[in-house]
C-alpha cells in the first residue's frame, strides 16, 4: 500500500518514524539514528512528512524539504490530543502523523536560516539583559547588608558604585570593595555584550527589505521589526492579518456557550517576546497621539476616551500586527492616508 504520510519524532540521537497510508493505517515503523535520517528520506518516495514544532525542527524541516518531501510542522499542544495508549516514541510519531492530516489544525511556518540568525541575536541579547538584571539585584542585595539602600535601575547602580568605591567614609570594608569592583567589571562586560547584540540587530535590519518597509509603520523600530520578521517571515504562511495577531495572542479570548458570546481579555498565546515589543511600541504611539490630528491618531484618541489608555495600547498593537502583515505581503510602504 502506498505511503502518503510519515510522522517523525525527532530527538538528539534516535529518531522514530511511522509510515501511514491515505486511510491513516499504520504501514511501517522504524527507528533511525541521527546519521540515517536524511539517507532514509532521500531514498523514500515523495510524501507528506510531519514533525512537531520543537527544538531543531526547523533545521530538519529544511533538510527534508530538500529531499523532495512536503513538510508540516505541527504545534505540540495539538499533537497531544491524538496520542492513543501509553506515551512512547512510536505513539508520539503516530499522533504527529494523524494531527498532520487534520485540516483544521494550522501548521507552523518553517523558518529560514536568516530568520534563525536574527532569532539567535534576539535570544542572546535577551539572555544578557536577564543576566544584567540578576546581577544588579545581587549588587543591591549585597550592599543592603551594609546598611546602604540603592533604588532600582541599572543607571542608578552604574552611578552609585564608583561613588561608594571612592568614598573613604563609606561603611564598606576593603574586602567588600574588592568584590564590588569585580561585580562592576561584570556589569560593564554585560553592557558591552548587550550593545554589541543590539548593533548586530540594527545592521541586520538595514539589509532586510521587509524590516525596512515595516519600520514605516508608527511604533515599529529596529527591534520590533526584526522580531516581527523572525516570527512572520514574508507573511505567506498566514491567510490574513488577523491570523497574525491571533497567533501572537493579542485578540480576545472567548468563553461562549448556548449561543451567548462572551469575550474576555487577550489570549496571550504565541510569541510573548514579540507581543511585549508590539505593546511597548504601541504605548509609545498612544502616549503621543493626543497632540496629533492624523486619522490614526484620531482613532487612537477615540479609543483612549471610550476604552482607556491600556486597552487602546493593546488595540493598536493588534492593528500594528495586521498592518505589518499587509505591508509584508503587498510589498508597499505604510501610508498615513
Amino acid at each position: 500500500m502506498k505511503i502518503t504520510t510519515i510522522g517523525l519524532d525527532i530527538a538528539k540521537r534516535f529518531f522514530h518514524v511511522v509510515c501511514c497510508n491515505k486511510q491513516g493505517w499504520l504501514i511501517n515503523k522504524k527507528m533511525l539514528t541521527r546519521a540515517q535520517v536524511l539517507a532514509f528520506f532521500q531514498t523514500h518516495p515523495s510524501c507528506l512528512v510531519a514533525l512537531e514544532a520543537c527544538a531543531t525542527s526547523h533545521y530538519w524541516a529544511r533538510e527534508i524539504q530538500q529531499c523532495g518531501h512536503q513538510v508540516k510542522l505541527i504545534p505540540p499542544q495539538h499533537v497531544k490530543a491524538f496520542l492513543i495508549g501509553n506515551k512512547n516514541d512510536y505513539n508520539d510519531a503516530l499522533a504527529i502523523a494523524v494531527a498532520a492530516n487534520q485540516p483544521h489544525i494550522k501548521s507552523v511556518g518553517i523558518k529560514s536560516i536568516e530568520q534563525q540568525d536574527n532569532q539567535a541575536q534576539h535570544k542572546a541579547r535577551e539572555l544578557a539583559v536577564r543576566q544584567r538584571t540578576a546581577l544588579c539585584n545581587q549588587i543591591r542585595g549585597l550592599i543592603a547588608e551594609y546598611g546602604i539602600a540603592l533604588t532600582q535601575g541599572v543607571n542608578n547602580i552604574r552611578k552609585s558604585i564608583p561613588l561608594m568605591l571612592d568614598d573613604e567614609a563609606s561603611p564598606l570594608s576593603g574586602a567588600f570593595k574588592a568584590i564590588l569592583r569585580q561585580l562592576q567589571s561584570q556589569l560593564t562586560a554585560l553592557d558591552t555584550c548587550i550593545e554589541a547584540y543590539s548593533q548586530l540587530i540594527v545592521e541586520a535590519v538595514k539589509r532586510n527589505d521587509i524590516c525596512q518597509r515595516v519600520q514605516t509603520i508608527p511604533g515599529f523600530g529596529p527591534m520590533v521589526s526584526s522580531a516581527y520578521f523572525n516570527e512572520v517571515g514574508n507573511g505567506s504562511h498566514y491567510r490574513r492579518g488577523r491570523d497574525v495577531s491571533a497567533s501572537l495572542g493579542i485578540v480576545p479570548r472567548q468563553h461562549s456557550s448556548g449561543g451567548k458570546e462572551t469575550l474576555l481579555g487577550i489570549s496571550k498565546r504565541g510569541n510573548s517576546y514579540l507581543r511585549c515589543l508590539l505593546i511597548q511600541g504601541a504605548k509609545a504611539v498612544v502616549s503621543r497621539a493626543g497632540t496629533k490630528k492624523d486619522k490614526l491618531s484620531q482613532w487612537i484618541n477615540r479609543l483612549v476616551q471610550t476604552r482607556g489608555h491600556n486597552r487602546a495600547c493593546v488595540a493598536y498593537a493588534n492593528k500594528m500586527a495586521r498592518m505589518a502583515w499587509a505591508i509584508t505581503v503587498s510589498g508597499e510602504d505604510y501610508s498615513a492616508e
